[in-house]
């Protein structure tokens, strides 16, 4: 296989920058099958069963591939705040909880030097499988073990404000809210034509990888953690963000050893506020907005990460809320909770585990509307390198 190498756009990379800087480590309806959950190889325990079914020799287990490679020292993680899942899984197996530094390229991965290695479905994954301009090339042959399917998954992009910006504004939250969810809605009904809008907009990807990478967000964003269709895009699911939040207490550790103890004490009416999103979903879309200009902080630079803001300012969505919107891009230092909580912006797009924490150092920030319904994170492999 041709080596390729390339500095990802990892559009979670803000984020997780913002996480170490904090943490100093770092109406569902209908079932979808989960191995539609992501492109490429379904999982080996699937593998097994259709063999079992042909006659073919069986292929070697999830846990097996793991453990596997747990042993040899070959599990990759970015780290950065993003290896809780990660952790999660090593523990369930009764494995140590180490594994490797990976960068931001999937090289690691192409030489071998990492055989089960972290990526997230809209970014990495298409580079390894695809081969267009930055791409791996190895197509369907990549095995995917996904995060969702092991039961160890957290939410990822959410819209939050203050607290105190809720209690002091509510039609405005209202209003934004009402719009940005009509844009996700249309950017996953139309994810072809939202990637070209985040182009447009000064996509930090090829134009290739931004219709690929609309497409995997579309999933994260429709789909839910054991599979089932989001109907109410934007609904926050308690379940699910009680696992995040659960997950969190136990692999986070904060610098603060008091914010470590506040971060064991929340609980999720510590972090969430369900009754903006029941109230956008019940508006005609009139409101009487207490202010007119807003802003929202991005966890990375424009991308289809976050299509449905984009759509939404270029459809005028917003406009007709009564709302002028300012999409501030995020990467390098920048902290989208910090940015949030000083009042810089107005609303921000985080994670639950940022959210979380943040909030146990001190600050008073409330998610009103949760994105994406699972974790985008898959350790990916080769096959062969398991057989």
């Amino acid at each position: 296989m041709k080596k390729k190498t390339m500095k990802l756009a990892s559009l979670f990379f803000a984020a997780t920058v913002a996480l170490s800087m904090l943490s100093g480590c770092g109406d569902s309806s209908g079932k979808e099958a989960s191995e539609e959950n992501v492109s490429g190889s379904t999982s080996a325990e699937k593998a097994e069963e259709s063999a079992e079914q042909t006659g073919e020799e069986p292929a070697i287990s999830d846990e097996a591939i793991i453990k596997a490679a747990a042993k040899a020292g070959k599990v990759g993680n970015w780290g950065l705040g993003n290896e809780y899942e990660v952790l999660a899984l090593l523990e369930k197996y009764g494995l140590p909880t180490e594994y490797l530094s990976e960068d931001f390229t999937m090289d690691g991965f192409d030489d071998d030097s990492i055989t089960l290695a972290s990526a997230m479905t809209y970014n990495e994954l298409g580079l390894v499988q695809n081969d267009y301009d930055g791409g791996y090339g190895y197509g369907d042959s990549v095995g995917i073990i996904d995060m969702n399917d092991q039961g160890v998954a957290m939410l990822e992009d959410n819209i939050f404000c203050t607290r105190k910006f809720t209690e002091e504004n509510p039609n405005t939250v209202a209003a934004f809210l009402y719009a940005s969810l009509k844009g996700w809605e249309y950017a996953v009904a139309n994810p072809d034509e939202a990637a070209e809008i985040c182009y447009k907009y000064g996509s930090s990807v090829s134009a290739e990888h931004q219709a690929y990478m609309a497409k995997e967000v579309a999933k994260l964003v429709t789909t839910d953690m054991s599979g089932n269709t989001v109907s109410d895009i934007g609904k926050i699911d308690d379940t699910a963000m009680e696992q995040t939040l659960d997950i969190a207490k136990k692999y986070v550790t904060l610098d603060d050893s008091d914010a470590n103890t506040a971060l064991q004490a929340i609980t999720l009416d510590d972090i969430r506020e369900t009754s903006f999103f029941e109230t956008a979903k019940a508006s005609d879309g009139s409101f009487d907005v207490e202010k007119p200009e807003v802003s929202i902080q991005l966890k990375w630079l424009p991308q289809a990460q976050f299509m449905g803001y984009y759509v939404a300012l270029d459809k005028g969505y917003y406009e007709k809320a009564g709302l002028t919107v300012k999409i501030v891009s995020g990467g390098g230092d920048i902290a989208e909770t910090t940015a949030v909580n000083n009042g810089t912006v107005d609303f921000g797009v985080t994670w639950v585990t940022n959210l979380a924490s943040a909030n146990a150092g001190g600050m008073d920030l409330v998610e009103i509307a949760q994105i994406y319904q699972k974790s985008g994170l898959v350790l990916v492999y080769k096959p062969e390198n398991f057989q």
